[in-house]
């Protein structure tokens, strides 16, 4: 009963200042300067938390839902994990003239040699119906006079945990480009003082792409296994604009040959 009332006072008060502010209105083009300056004031007071309700509300209510790690995964996958820039706000929305070993987040670092910067990266709200991944990832490149540009993605130490000569690393990612471009995948797994390096071109004639690493050719250390990364490398970036709508990876134990 107490919550009924409370909706019904909360009801009563809504209305009461949607008249105030109709008649305020209705008015504003003949109240006198000092009336009108108030409600002016008090307007925009209220416009800014509006705003901030409106924009907190369009991004949490908007799908993809944010926080998601749902995404496809082949069977027998026994981890899987979509990077916090592609599954939640981040603190930094975007950056511009961006310096090298500049991070977005805490998991992907942006790598470049320019002598000028003229990049930006910036977080970006998915809303299309076909998308999984709350956010994408989109960067623009004007002017570059750089030698390479990649994008880093730290591993989590789930990746690596148990990890052996028998997995297949798996990387699936939905890319937009205003003009083609070649991006490789380089998965870095370090073993003790060494680096493996695995290289994949990714095959983006397809519009969700899927790249896969087969660690059986490798020459990891199994036992001393510390820590692994991805670079997106981008060849000839100059002049174009970038979209990451989704980034997943997950793994699975390769077929008993």
């Amino acid at each position: 009963m107490v919550f009924q009332l409370g909706g019904m006072i909360d009801r009563i008060l809504h209305g009461r200042m949607l008249r105030q502010w109709r008649l305020a209105a209705r008015d504003s083009t003949r109240q006198d300067l000092v009336t009108l300056r108030r409600h002016r004031y008090r307007a925009r007071q209220l416009r800014g938390f509006l705003n901030e309700v409106i924009f907190a509300a369009d991004e949490r209510l908007a799908l993809p839902v944010i926080g998601s790690n749902a995404f496809p995964r082949s069977f027998g996958t026994d981890w899987g994990w979509r990077p916090e820039a592609w599954r939640g706000p981040i603190a930094a929305k975007g950056m511009s003239s961006v310096d090298t070993k500049s991070m977005l987040g805490s998991e992907v670092t942006l790598f470049h040699d320019c002598a000028r910067s003229e990049l930006t990266l910036r977080q970006l709200r998915n809303t299309r119906e076909a998308d999984l991944a709350p956010y994408g990832l989109r960067m623009d490149v004007f002017r570059f006079d750089g030698s390479f540009l990649s994008l880093v993605v730290d591993l989590p130490k789930a990746a690596i945990t148990g990890l052996t000569k028998d997995h297949l690393i798996r990387m699936d990612t939905i890319v937009e480009m205003e003009k083609p471009i070649e991006i490789f995948a380089r998965l870095n797994i370090r073993h003790g003082p060494n680096t493996e390096q695995i290289v994949r071109e990714l095959p983006l004639a397809e519009e969700k792409v899927m790249v896969e690493f087969d660690l059986a050719y490798s020459g990891i250390n199994e036992k001393r296994i510390e820590k692994a990364w991805m670079d997106l490398i981008f060849e000839g970036p100059e002049m174009n604009q970038v979209t990451l709508r989704d980034l997943t990876f997950s793994r699975r134990m390769r077929a008993a040959i």
